[in-house]
């Protein structure tokens, strides 16, 4: 039997701009101090993020609408915005609440200038931006359960040259550990095996159900007991893996932010609810920017291959979650474009591969 493959299943997905009218995690909160800005591109657009009086995070057009400079490169008192070009002052609305340069007897009404605010929220230690048309009909921001309001305990954040959609398929692909993780604290190419786990569709995505986590997944071992674990994957970009071992949780939020057409930045939130573990916080850190690094070196070297255009294959099973994932963001794409709810494509199915 031939096996079932999917010629350049990208081009479809490839054509739709970026989903805006979803939420995308920008940063960790850890990484946004008061009084202090933030410049990020996110979707090609320029932003600055800064917390207000309140301590709640804003998120403006990082373009001064007089002449251009950006206003990140101003100062910031907690309050008020001033541009570093005439110090005009913008407020975490984006108001415009001061134009030195005015005399006393010009009058000019302030409220004609205005810079673009984006609906912005902190959600369990995650600062999240909207880029659609109205956030109250948007789906909710994806929470980790289990962890309350989320004390995060690592949070990591790495560049990735690449564009977004081979990001992602890397993020959820089952098979590369084994050759791109080769680790003695992870996998051994020895260690591959058969695997045969359970899928079933859940909001914006797809679920992998809970079952006993991988015996050649060695570092799970630290958690002691027979952990088991469930992986939910949502678009935008979300993968959300939970691991339970007694009454105990390990989590980890993976989110894949596009910047531009060609990069990317991964967040990887981690949660857990052993008090033991963070005593081993220090340690634990470089293992994680240690498997991050490995994903984007890997991308890195797929990037040389992907500048001729070459005409892609997926097979089946251990690529049937990045046909999902095309299949996701082009329903999604459409459902927005016709005004009509979404209609998950993902159908319950086992899947099998090696690794």
């Amino acid at each position: 039997m031939m096996p079932d493959t999917e010629s350049s299943p990208a081009a479809a997905a490839a054509d739709q701009p970026f989903l805006r009218e979803l939420w995308y995690l920008v940063l960790p909160g850890s990484k946004l101090p008061a009084r202090r800005l933030v410049a990020k591109t996110v979707l090609g657009e320029p932003l600055v993020l800064g917390r207000g009086p309140d301590g709640q995070p804003f998120a403006l057009r990082d373009i001064c609408p007089h002449r251009g400079i950006p206003l990140s490169c101003g100062r910031f008192d907690g309050r008020e915005i001033e541009c570093a070009y005439h110090g005009w002052r913008f407020d975490a609305e984006g108001r415009c609440t001061a134009i030195p340069s005015l005399v006393e007897d010009q009058a000019f009404d302030l409220g004609r200038v205005k810079v673009a605010r984006y609906p912005c929220r902190e959600v369990q230690g995650n600062v999240w931006v909207f880029f659609g048309r109205d956030p109250d009909q948007a789906p909710p921001i994806p929470e980790v359960a289990d962890v309350g309001a989320g004390d995060l305990k690592i949070a990591e954040s790495m560049l990735f040259h690449g564009p977004l959609d081979h990001a992602v398929v890397g993020l959820m692909d089952p098979a590369h550990g084994p050759f791109v993780h080769r680790a003695w604290w992870w996998r051994s190419k020895a260690s591959i095996h058969a695997k045969a786990k359970q899928f079933a569709p859940s909001p914006l995505g797809f679920t992998m159900v809970r079952h006993r986590a991988s015996s050649n997944s060695r570092a799970y071992r630290l958690l002691g007991g027979v952990p088991e674990t469930e992986i939910v994957f949502r678009l935008p970009s979300i993968r959300i893996e939970h691991v339970r071992a007694g009454r105990h949780v390990l989590c980890g939020l993976t989110a894949v932010t596009p910047l531009g057409p060609r990069e990317t930045e991964l967040h990887h939130i981690i949660y857990w609810t052993m008090p033991w573990l963070t005593l081993l916080r220090p340690v634990l850190r470089p293992f994680v920017r240690t498997f991050l690094g490995q994903d984007r070196d890997i991308m890195a070297k797929q990037q040389v291959g992907l500048a001729h255009d070459p005409t892609l294959l997926l097979i089946d099973d251990a690529d049937r979650p990045a046909k999902w994932y095309y299949r996701l963001k082009n329903e999604y794409a459409r459902a927005t474009a016709a005004g009509r709810p979404f209609e998950n494509p993902v159908k319950p199915r086992l899947l099998r591969w090696r690794s």
